[in-house]
């Protein structure tokens, strides 16, 4: 699980035993169509799968949507038939989210996306679960199709969506630019990054202008916690197999983030950090005299814009941040690197799926906080909520000018 969506889950209260009695009822009563050779996607299952049924969200539906916005849409698209409409069910600060998204963006895919709020535990209803029971985003539904796997969401439109109108992320196979592109996407895709989540959110003092609230480390360890005595208390519960695969699984993740709050571990995997980013940084710098006297804008694996730089540009902009790229490139150490971020945040899907990195904060609260009014108008209608919600707003928009402008 992504490491902010993972931290957010424990921020609530684990499900009651009427919960757990309720999602199980609602599952049952869904009307579900699965064609014959069909299985729901599970963690387990995460290759494509025929289902005739087509899930969407208590929250957000197709009724709101602007006719004029979708006349405008390229009908000739491959990814705009009924039939192979590209939909996105993900969560603006999962990582994974993140890198699909980009991948989606640089491609020129039209697509309808769907957020799913980790806060509001959204990826826990009966709706989504339906979706993936593995309980996470990104998952991406193309006709009949459903694959709720990171990487073989990517290698999916890497292979479906082709042609002269769509961006070719990784190249040919038996081509040196492909070998480089594998290469680098699997060191990147193996960096830890939840661990560097918890760990920079639990241990401030490791990091320099965090984008994350000073607040944020008190008020997840008061989250930790509460998470541990209620998962005590359900130990006891009457009804064991019901509770038993939750607290199964919320242990687990109790001792995932018990084991990213030891700060020998989080200094030893960041050292392996800076490991890697020495070695892209060599790469780097490969790639200027390899190319030199060619007029082109070079990347992490040549003169072509490949799945290997959405990967680096999206771990760059998370360890911003978390407050780490003082450490590890603006401070001179990796001048290379340093160039390449700044390129890259001015490419326009980049722009578009990640915005300002100083308001990467403010869009993911301030969504979540309407929609918390949408499902509870009277409970934080009045003056509590407004004064709440101001303060809360005036403190980002401080925090923001602050960064920016100080």
């Amino acid at each position: 699980m992504d490491g902010l969506a993972l931290l957010s889950s424990l921020s609530h209260k684990p499900f009651c035993q009427r919960r757990l009695y309720c999602i199980a009822n609602e599952m049952q009563a869904l009307p579900l169509h699965v064609d014959s050779q069909a299985v729901m996607a599970t963690p387990n299952n995460v290759t494509p799968t025929n289902c005739s049924w087509w899930p969407i969200s208590a929250l957000e539906n197709d009724a709101g949507k602007s006719m004029e916005a979708e006349e405008n849409q390229d009908s000739t698209h491959p990814a705009f038939r009924s039939k192979d409409r590209l939909v996105l069910y993900h969560w603006t600060q999962s990582f994974s989210s993140q890198k699909v998204r980009l991948v989606i963006a640089e491609k020129g895919l039209p697509c309808e996306e769907r957020d799913v709020s980790m806060p509001l535990m959204e990826h826990k209803e009966p709706w989504f679960m339906r979706l993936n029971l593995g309980e996470e985003v990104p998952v991406i539904i193309h006709g009949d199709n459903i694959i709720s796997d990171y990487n073989q969401i990517i290698d999916y439109m890497e292979k479906n969506f082709t042609g002269d109108n769509v961006t070719q992320l990784i190249p040919d196979a038996g081509s040196l630019l492909h070998s480089r592109v594998i290469q680098y996407r699997e060191l990147l895709d193996s960096l830890p990054m939840d661990a560097y989540t918890h760990g920079c959110i639990l241990h401030p003092e490791l990091t320099t202008d965090s984008m994350i609230p000073k607040y944020a480390t008190a008020e997840i360890r008061r989250h930790l916690v509460n998470a541990s005595s209620d998962l005590m208390k359900l130990d006891h519960e009457e009804e064991p197999q019901l509770t038993e695969p939750y607290l199964s699984k919320q242990k687990k993740l109790m001792a995932k983030i018990l084991e990213h709050d030891n700060v020998n571990y989080l200094k030893k995997i960041l050292g392996e950090l800076a490991m890697a980013l020495d070695q892209i940084e060599a790469e780097l710098e490969k790639r200027k005299i390899e190319y030199q006297g060619q007029k082109c804008e070079l990347w992490l694996c040549g003169c072509v814009f490949t799945l290997a730089d959405i990967l680096l540009g999206a771990t760059l902009h998370r360890l911003k941040f978390l407050g780490l790229s003082k450490k590890y490139w603006e401070d001179g150490s990796r001048p290379n690197l340093q160039n390449f971020f700044e390129r890259i945040q001015r490419r326009f899907a980049f722009k578009k799926v990640l915005g300002d990195i100083h308001t990467t904060l403010l869009s993911a609260v301030v969504p979540n906080a309407f929609r918390l009014v949408k499902r509870k108008p009277p409970s934080f209608f009045g003056a509590s909520f407004l004064m709440g919600s101001l303060g809360g707003m005036g403190y980002f928009a401080y925090w923001y000018l602050k960064k920016k402008y100080i």
